[in-house]
């Protein structure tokens, strides 16, 4: 039988004998025959191999030899169209294959590349590298000692409020003047909030139209630590679990999002099937929260079970505004857009979280909308911002009457969705307001005690300090945070 590969310096299969003769060193590799005994000693290669069926190398198939002497593996390269005129390097290792004709050829394997292999870095991170930098070969070492920093404020207490810690606190005091300038969003910020949790108080919230959700060093450098951005719709609500660790999102993209600070991870998310403007955490459960929105239904979840929604509260509305769990969390009360003759049925709604029962629905008997909500901090009341320029006072137990000789008045809504708090003692009442002003109030007496101008757009919500003495933070329809002292 022929051979099907033509060698350039043999005329007969005679010269087959020579195969045991060693290859001479000005001998061109390319065409050799690598049979020797001296190579299938080196690869440690036993004389049946050549016995074995091996597809044909011609066919583009291969068969990887593993060596016994060699500590790395090579690749094993695609054999071309002519593998025998291919040059051998000195250094790169061979391994054998039999052709259709029983002749074992020569393979060429790569050896393994030397070199240190330089991780991938993408190209945006590249240039952000080197706009900090400077210069495209700046040492990274600055970008990771931030990293670590804010990682750092994110779980442990911050040195501005430590001192504060453990402290009564005597009496409320009213913030002066701006600390902390910040344009934090690119769209209206539709709320702030400090972390309820007193070690983690330094670290303030923000929500935006702009689909994210930041975390600030608000009580100290005023630097962004994390930004979330796994809506695709604008952010309308979001709030601190009770632990401090978690945020709770919704968004118009009628998604639901439990995210973890400290890793920027996803521990639950859900689909409510409408527009999410409001959120509540249930003060007794940390697993189970209310959400409203577009929609007459009030939905309760439950993020660790599998059906996720445990219960639906339908009202004949059309959108809900806000949502305020009453103490220990056995009833709460809703705020609808409902302006209508007979609207007093509906603008707030008290429900028993249990039985999905109406508890009240003859509340509030003045036809104005109730864009939030807010409890007292220490006393069975809680107060609604309205849409008639005033927030009113109502009683936190049945029947849960409204306080018509008390309001708080002096600002604007304008169908805004100012927001309001209280502060820790309960003393002092805040509110924004739609000309961009921030208005204090006296809870007693019902007067204003304080008004400073704080944004040049409408400021639509305040949160005040839970620890550290006249502090405020305040956020505008502009995209703006401020924080006062």
């Amino acid at each position: 039988m022929t051979s099907l590969v033509a060698y350039e310096d043999s005329d007969s299969e005679d010269e087959s004998s020579k195969e045991d003769e060693p290859v001479h060193p000005n001998t061109n590799p390319g065409s050799q025959v690598g049979h020797s005994q001296g190579w299938q000693g080196q690869f440690g290669l036993s004389s049946s191999f050549q016995n074995r069926p091996v597809p044909n190398p011609l066919q583009g198939r291969h068969e990887a030899v593993q060596c016994s002497n060699t500590t790395t593996p090579g690749t094993l390269r695609g054999v071309g169209s002519h593998p025998l005129t291919e040059p051998v390097h000195p250094q790169s290792s061979r391994s054998a294959s039999v052709n259709s004709s029983g002749y074992a050829v020569a393979v060429k394997r790569s050896q393994p590349n030397t070199e240190v292999v330089r991780p991938y870095i993408p190209k945006r991170q590249r240039l952000a590298q080197q706009d900090e930098a400077g210069s495209p070969m700046a040492p990274q070492g600055g970008a990771l000692s931030d990293q670590a920093a804010g990682s750092k404020l994110l779980m442990e207490v911050s040195e501005s409020v430590r001192p504060y810690l453990g402290r009564q606190c005597s009496g409320a005091e009213l913030p002066r003047r701006v600390r902390l300038h910040i344009q934090a969003h690119q769209g209206p910020v539709n709320t702030v909030q400090w972390c309820p949790v007193p070690h983690l108080s330094h670290l303030l919230l923000s929500a935006s139209m702009d689909r994210t959700t930041k975390v600030w060093d608000g009580a100290g450098s005023g630097r962004c630590l994390r930004t979330c951005s796994s809506h695709s719709g604008a952010v309308r609500d979001a709030c601190w679990t009770l632990c401090g660790r978690r945020l709770l999102t919704g968004s118009f993209d009628h998604m639901v999002h439990l995210t973890d600070v400290e890793t920027s991870q996803q521990v639950f998310k859900g689909e409510s099937q409408f527009k999410v403007t409001c959120l509540a955490l249930q003060p007794s459960d940390p697993h189970v929260f209310l959400c409203g929105g577009f929609s007459p239904e009030v939905k309760a979840w439950d993020t660790r079970t599998s059906k996720q929604v445990v219960r639906v509260y339908r009202a004949a509305i059309q959108q809900t505004l806000d949502i305020l769990f009453l103490a220990g969390g056995k009833e709460f009360v809703t705020s609808s857009d409902s302006v209508s003759r007979d609207s007093a049925e509906r603008t707030l709604i008290a429900w028993d979280f249990q039985t999905s029962a109406k508890v009240s629905n003859q509340i509030f008997h003045e036809r104005y909308t109730c864009p939030s909500l807010m409890l007292h901090p220490h006393k069975d009341w809680f107060v609604a911002q309205t849409n008639g320029n005033y927030i009113a006072l109502f009683s936190a137990q049945r029947p849960y009457r409204m306080n018509k000789g008390r309001r708080f008045e002096g600002h604007k809504v304008e169908g805004f969705a100012v927001g309001c708090e209280f502060s820790p003692d309960g003393t002092v009442l805040a509110s924004g307001s739609a000309t961009g002003s921030l208005h204090f109030y006296d809870y007693q007496s019902s007067r204003a005690v304080r008004t400073l101008q704080a944004h040049q757009e409408a400021c639509v919500g305040v949160s005040l300090h839970p620890v550290l003495p006249a502090v405020a933070a305040t956020c505008d329809w502009s995209g703006e945070v401020n924080v006062w002292h």
